[in-house]
Formats: structure tokens, C-alpha cells, sequence
């Protein structure tokens, strides 16, 4: 006999709350999720009536749900709030560019105006520009501080008095675990903080900090929205990404552990004080403007302007390691620099060209030496190593070049289906994956014994073990697999 839903008694329950673990139908359900929402508004005293609030889109499930949330509360119960929607274009190929034809669509559906800002336009760089720089290690650095200004600087541009962002329980809480494994207990308290503001920049909240992100997916599922969910081609290894997959183990065992670590955030009593204009004294940090930019910086520099001289200088990663360096070379009478730095540029850049020399080969011989009878063997040519794609963190070999199999590139919902994307829509898209023929990947778990037709691709070095991207079944005459593009080749 199917279970009746806990809350109305009178509908067949559909779905098992992760918050709650209670049986509910589809209507209980969405009355329950809006108003926890727009009691999280109210409780918080987020806005005021009359305000101009900025949603930040990215196309995602849970900037959608946000934009979708905040029109419908705004007019059931009258909120009085003039609301846009805020993109901030990274430049990145084949993922930002398809997920703001999802914003585009949003600005349609909901009759809500849209700004968009580009990384290109505001610092003169993408990050395809960047990652091809830096690598893909520590490219999330700059996406996260240049993506934090940019918001702040389009919303200046629109006027708003309040940006929203659809950071959720579960971001928060992996924000928490973070900070603690960094050892930095300063930000524990303003990382689970509703609401960040100082008396110069625009406030920012987070409607959904009490939301899981499983109840925003199937919320988003049940209504059925347009969104664009796949992730950042750039993120596989980013730091935040083994802090979420320690909070879904938690998760399992506990569901109630992503509120757990946030109450516990809460609940940290920061000895670091953060207050503008103060001067640095008595463990207080002084907050103030970038000289540069003007922007809010406890250095003479901002974070942002550190990272975009390093990168036009040629020396991104230095950057990273040590910002004191380049706020310290704009002091008057500094040290100029010992490397040769390209001059600073805000709009064009140019990449140093790495010099090489060859050495050709000796053709004397050595004389085999008269004080033994012994000869040296004469060393026997190495034939070179076959080109394999590569595990990019530690460089074990997966699978020979010369076994990939050439496809043909789909388009649109043909080339991801899981994209959430209207069939009706054709969007050309770069195609990332590589099909593999099956005794080449028989290392791959379900491969062999043919117990799976898809799952996640792990590095066979044990020592490794990091993810490396997803794997299905792609046809029964072949036999081919389709492994999507998360490792190197050399």
C-alpha cells in the first residue's frame, strides 16, 4: 500500500525530504521549501522594501532556483523588490559560454533584465587565458578572487542595494570544513554569516544557507526548470572538491552533519575582528581601498590586482605564493624585480617564450682505459615511449594514444543529454570526450567484467586515486568507451 504523506494526509508521498527524512507528496513539498525560504528572508531581515536586489545567475541549478524562488515569493507576498539578474562571463569555452544561453533563457522566462560582465572586459584576461598560463592547478584561485570583484563591480554598474547568491547548506558547510583543515579559524564566523557587508561594498546574502542542495535538485526536478548542470571543465581538482566528497560520506551516515558543521561555524568565537578604516593594532585587521583599483583590501593591493600584475609579469604563480613580494615592489624606492618582467598591460598580455638549446650528440669515443681488462659496454638505445594520456596529478599512463578512436562531434543535446537543455535548441558544442577501445581501459572498474555500462573514472595508481572524469558505454558492435576529457597528453 503506498504511504500517504506525512504533512497533508491525503496525498501519495513521492519523495523522502533529506533534511527531514519525512514522506511527503509533490504540493507539500514545494509549500514547505518556499516557506522555509521566506522565512530565512524574514528571520534575517535581508531586505528592505523598495530595494534593488541582483540575483547572481550562473545558469545553475541553484541560481535558477533562486531566481525562480525570489519571483515567486516577491509576488505572493509582496516583497516590493525590483529584481535583475547578474552574470559574470569567465571565458570559458564550451562551459560559460553554454551555461549563459541558460541565463539568456532565464531573462525570457522569468521578465527579469540581465547584466552580464566579463573577466575579458574588466581584467583583460579569460580563464582559458589563464589556465593555459598557469596549468590546472591553482587556476580556482583566480577564478574565485576575480569572480568575487566582478560581482561587486557589475552590481555598482545595475545600482543594486543587495546582491543574492544560491550558496546553500551544503557549500556553506564545506566552506566551514575548508577553513578548518587551513587551520584559518578567522573566517569560520564570516563564512557561515547570512549576510557580508561593510560600509563600502554591497551586501551580499544567501537566501538558501539552511537549503540542502539535494532538495534544491529535486526541486528543480519537480518543476521541471531550465538550468545547465554540467560542471566547470577547469574544477576537477580543486581543493573545494575533496572537502564535498568527505561532506557526502558524512552525509550518508549522518544526514544531519552538513547543519551540524554549520551550527558549528556559528558557534566559533573569532578573536579577529574585522572593522574599516581602523589601523592595524591590538589583533584588529584594518580594512581598507586597493590603491590600484579602489577596491575593499586589507594591503595596499587587493588580491585581484596581486594576481593580474603576476600574471602580466609573467610570473602567475609567484603570485599565488607569495603576494607580499609584489605589494612590497610598488612601494617607493623597491627593488626592481631580479626576472626580466613584461611591462604591466591592462588590456593585452604576452607570454614569454621559453628559450631551448640542443646539444648535439659527442661523436668522439672514449678510449677504453689501460689500468683495467676489463671493456664498458657499449649502452644499448632506448626506443621512445608511445604518447599516452596521462593522470595529470601523477603522471601514471592510461591509455596509448594510437588506440583512440576517431567519432563523429555531436551538437547539442545529441553531444550531452544531461544538460537539461530544450530539444528543440541546437547549440554546437566542443566535443570533450575520447573513445577508447574496451581491452585498452579494462582497468577501469566495471569495464572487464562488464558489471556496469557507466560510472566515474578513478587513477589506477592507488596512491593517486583521483578522479579523472566519467566513462559509458557507447555501442555494441565496437564495444567503445567514452571517457570524457579530464587527463593530459604526452
Amino acid at each position: 500500500m503506498p504511504k500517504l504523506c506525512v504533512l497533508c494526509n491525503a496525498q501519495r508521498a513521492v519523495l523522502k525530504r533529506p533534511k527531514t527524512a519525512q514522506q511527503i507528496c509533490r504540493d507539500c513539498f514545494y509549500a514547505v521549501f518556499e516557506t522555509e525560504v521566506h522565512n530565512t528572508i524574514l528571520h534575517n531581515n535581508l531586505f528592505q522594501r523598495g530595494d534593488k536586489v541582483a540575483i547572481a545567475a550562473s545558469g545553475g541549478k541553484d541560481s535558477t532556483v533562486l531566481a525562480h524562488v525570489m519571483t515567486t515569493l516577491n509576488d505572493r507576498y509582496n516583497y516590493g523588490l525590483d529584481l535583475c539578474l547578474l552574470s559574470v562571463d569567465e571565458g570559458i569555452t564550451g562551459y560559460r559560454d553554454d551555461s549563459l544561453e541558460t541565463v539568456k533563457r532565464n531573462e525570457q522566462q522569468y521578465k527579469i533584465p540581465l547584466k552580464i560582465v566579463s573577466y575579458a572586459e574588466l581584467y583583460g584576461w579569460s580563464m582559458d587565458a589563464i589556465v593555459k598560463e598557469i596549468g590546472m592547478k591553482n587556476n580556482c584561485t583566480f577564478c574565485g578572487v576575480f569572480r568575487r570583484q566582478a560581482l561587486d563591480r557589475g552590481a555598482a554598474l545595475l545600482g543594486v542595494d543587495h546582491i543574492v547568491t544560491g550558496h546553500n547548506a551544503d557549500d556553506i558547510a564545506e566552506t566551514v570544513l575548508m577553513n578548518i583543515l587551513r587551520g584559518d579559524f578567522s573566517r569560520l564566523q564570516r563564512c557561515t554569516s547570512i549576510r557580508t557587508a561593510t560600509d563600502e561594498t554591497i551586501p551580499r546574502s544567501k537566501p538558501f544557507k539552511y537549503t540542502y542542495e539535494k532538495e534544491i535538485v529535486m526541486y528543480a526536478y519537480f518543476k521541471k526548470l531550465d538550468y545547465f548542470s554540467t560542471e566547470c571543465i577547469y574544477s576537477p581538482n580543486a581543493y573545494r572538491g575533496y572537502a564535498r566528497a568527505f561532506l557526502k560520506d558524512l552525509e550518508a551516515v549522518r544526514p544531519s552533519a552538513i547543519m551540524d558543521i554549520i551550527h558549528s561555524g556559528e558557534a566559533w568565537e573569532s578573536k579577529v575582528e574585522v572593522k574599516m578604516g581602523a589601523k592595524g593594532k591590538d589583533g584588529k585587521v584594518a580594512v581598507g581601498s586597493c590603491e590600484r583599483c579602489g577596491y575593499m583590501s586589507s594591503q595596499k593591493l587587493c588580491k585581484a590586482c596581486v594576481l593580474l600584475e603576476g600574471l602580466n609579469k609573467g610570473l602567475p604563480k609567484v603570485a599565488i605564493g607569495n603576494s607580499a613580494k609584489y605589494r612590497d615592489s610598488t612601494r617607493p624606492g623597491a627593488k626592481p624585480p631580479t626576472h626580466d618582467a613584461l611591462p604591466i598591460s591592462s588590456t593585452t598580455t604576452t607570454t614569454p617564450i621559453p628559450t631551448t638549446t640542443t646539444t648535439a650528440p659527442s661523436t668522439s669515443t672514449i678510449a677504453p682505459s689501460s689500468s683495467t681488462s676489463q671493456t664498458t659496454p657499449t649502452p644499448t638505445p632506448t626506443a621512445p615511449l608511445t604518447p599516452h594520456l596521462r593522470c595529470k596529478k601523477c603522471r601514471t599512463r592510461l591509455v596509448p594514444l594510437t588506440s583512440l578512436s576517431t567519432h563523429d562531434q555531436g551538437t547539442g543535446q545529441s553531444a550531452f543529454g544531461f544538460r537539461k537543455r530544450d530539444a528543440a535548441l541546437e547549440v554546437a558544442t566542443r566535443c570533450q570526450s575520447h573513445h577508447v577501445a574496451e581491452t585498452d581501459v579494462d582497468w577501469i572498474a566495471g569495464v572487464a567484467d562488464g558489471s556496469r555500462t557507466e560510472d566515474k573514472v578513478l587513477c589506477p595508481n592507488n596512491t593517486c586515486a583521483v578522479k579523472l572524469g566519467a566513462w559509458s558505454w557507447a555501442g555494441k558492435v565496437f564495444a567503445k568507451m567514452r571517457m570524457f576529457r579530464e587527463v593530459a597528453k604526452c
